[in-house]
């Protein structure tokens, strides 16, 4: 089912995007099988576990293949982009995608895997902690003067004097 997605997303595109869609989801489904794939955000990406580790993306005139720990590969013709750890190369004709260095970067895309669930999680829960509760006492007393509060409308009616009947 995941690759049928893939493949209608590949079908979408022009003819040459395509065939260097296909030729890349051929790669990353041999050269990763112990991962899942399917569409997230929009753009194929290849898990292991809860964590993405490769995908690509159609750009205007070609491929953007990704690899979220990329920069740790320590491989010159991956380009670092954005803040984490993503490094990318773009394809413009299949005929580009060299097998052998694929190959040897998938190799460290199943093994070399950024924890992104695990360091979201721990982020998440060390802001949380940061946080300071309120005391129960005041919350209480807050909880408290407000019920006691009239309401604005309850007000309004107060001010307005009675009509005569």
């Amino acid at each position: 089912m995941p690759s049928e997605e893939i493949a209608k997303y590949a079908a979408k595109l022009d003819p040459q995007r395509a065939a260097i869609c296909a030729s890349l989801q051929k790669s990353l489904d041999a050269g990763l099988p112990q991962a899942t794939s399917r569409l997230w955000h929009a753009i194929p990406v290849w898990f292991v576990g809860e964590n993405p580790v490769v995908g690509f993306t159609a750009r205007k005139t070609g491929v953007m293949l990704m690899f979220w720990n990329g920069q740790h590969f320590d491989e010159p013709e991956l380009e670092a982009s954005g803040s984490f750890h993503m490094a990318q190369i773009p394809y413009n004709d299949a005929s580009e995608i060299d097998e052998g260095k694929l190959s040897r970067w998938l190799q460290k895309a199943g093994t070399s895997i950024w924890d992104m669930t695990g360091e979201r999680n721990a982020f998440v829960a060390k802001r949380r902690a940061a946080k300071k509760p309120r005391p129960v006492a005041k919350a209480k007393a807050k909880a408290k003067a407000k019920a006691k509060a009239p309401t604005r409308t309850a007000k309004r009616k107060s001010a307005r004097p009675k009509a005569k009947k």
